[in-house]
């Protein structure tokens, strides 16, 4: 009797296990959180720079709407790159843009270096992505998890580059808040 009941516990310990595994979906890739909650698209454009297409992106929210409470909403903008940057000269880029919406260098310095190290060189065809929950930002490269900024006015910061009234590119604000532009 003794063996038997071993058994009955191994078996009932790993159908356990393989349904506690088959249950939990960790987060660690951008597929499983796509999948856990439905995301609603709001808008989505290619930003060009005279005839070459640098970059495709869209914007989704779990509400349909932006802004959101990042505090209870969920938010997802993805880019798709059509040429290549280096993680620095993205990185640059970033900051440009912060200059251009005149936002102060000591509320941007802190989160250099960990852009810097969390972005990868982008080749044709990757995606970066920034999944925006519970007040963290989290990114994704090619859908894994790449790294996380916990700082709550960091997304907001980061988003404003392009949805932010002040942006370099309106146009595509606009596109990507799906507002129709009847100029």
């Amino acid at each position: 009797m003794p063996k038997l009941y071993v058994y009955l516990i191994f078996i009932f310990s790993l159908q356990n296990f393989i349904l506690g595994q088959a249950i939990a979906k960790p987060l660690n890739t951008l597929d499983n959180i796509i999948q856990e909650q439905s995301y609603i698209p709001i808008g989505e454009t290619t930003f060009s720079i005279l005839f070459w297409d640098l970059y495709k992106s869209k914007l989704l929210t779990t509400t349909g709407t932006y802004p959101i409470q990042t505090d209870r909403d969920k938010l997802l903008y993805q880019i798709n790159y059509l040429t290549g940057i280096s993680s620095k000269d993205l990185v640059n880029r970033t900051v440009e843009q912060w200059q251009h919406l005149g936002v102060e260098p000591e509320l941007y310095a802190v989160y250099l270096p960990i852009l810097l190290k969390i972005w990868p060189d982008i080749e044709e065809g990757d995606s970066l992505s920034l999944y925006v929950n519970n007040n963290k930002s989290v990114f994704y490269f090619n859908n894994n998890l790449i790294g996380e900024i916990n700082q709550p006015e960091f997304s907001q910061l980061f988003l404003d580059i392009w949805l932010s009234e002040k942006t370099s590119e309106p146009k595509l604000r606009l596109e990507l808040l799906g507002i129709k532009n009847d100029k």
